[in-house]
């Protein structure tokens, strides 16, 4: 319905500093349990990488100082949850469409899935990349070419907290707060 009623391509509002909340809560799993993630978490994420890899030319794997390194996108926007809370909060990090223009999507390539250490967990049943025990989100490439979609490595103009996802988490400012995926790890370009 969302996409009938306004263009995919449509900015999602901005806001200024004078409207960021004064609290922006963590919401969902707020410490992920696997050994691995406690690891990259002890060492300040020293020895963490960003895979992309699937359906590409290049696959990548891109350390936190590579990703802080990048052009970044700031960007004041407002969070909506499905729970039924809001908040306006600071992002930054660098956009999702040129990390994936340097990996080179290959014929085919139409959903880009967001694997994460929060382990929620998958159904085993569906296989695929929906079976991993960990937690995954996808968006299709119009998203994922969004202006507004980054990789957010701060917010409110410091790193990301672990409640809130670090070292890095999805920013896809036009759709609801559960798209917006914490502790990124895998990137995984796909044609399904």
């Amino acid at each position: 319905v969302q996409r009938g009623l306004s263009a995919r391509t449509a900015l999602a509002a901005e806001f200024t500093t004078a409207e960021m909340s004064p609290v922006f809560r963590a919401n969902g799993n707020t410490l992920p349990r696997s050994i691995s993630y406690a690891r990259h978490l002890a060492n300040n994420f020293r020895d963490w990488r960003l895979v992309i890899d699937g359906l590409v030319s290049k696959p990548l794997a891109l350390s936190l100082g590579e990703l802080r390194g990048l052009p970044t996108r700031t960007q004041i926007t407002r969070h909506d949850c499905v729970e039924g809370w809001s908040a306006i909060g600071q992002w930054a990090g660098p956009q999702l469409a040129p990390i994936l223009k340097a990996a080179g999507l290959r014929d085919g390539a139409r959903y880009i899935v967001f694997l994460c250490a929060d382990d929620y967990g998958g159904e085993a049943s569906k296989g695929g990349l929906q079976s991993a025990s960990r937690y995954y989100e996808s968006v299709d490439l119009v998203d994922a070419f969004h202006p507004q979609t980054i990789l957010a490595h701060s917010l409110n103009n410091q790193p990301l907290s672990t409640g809130h996802g670090a070292p890095l988490r999805l920013r896809v400012e036009r759709q609801l707060g559960y798209k917006q995926a914490k502790y990124l790890m895998q990137i995984v370009v796909a044609d399904s």
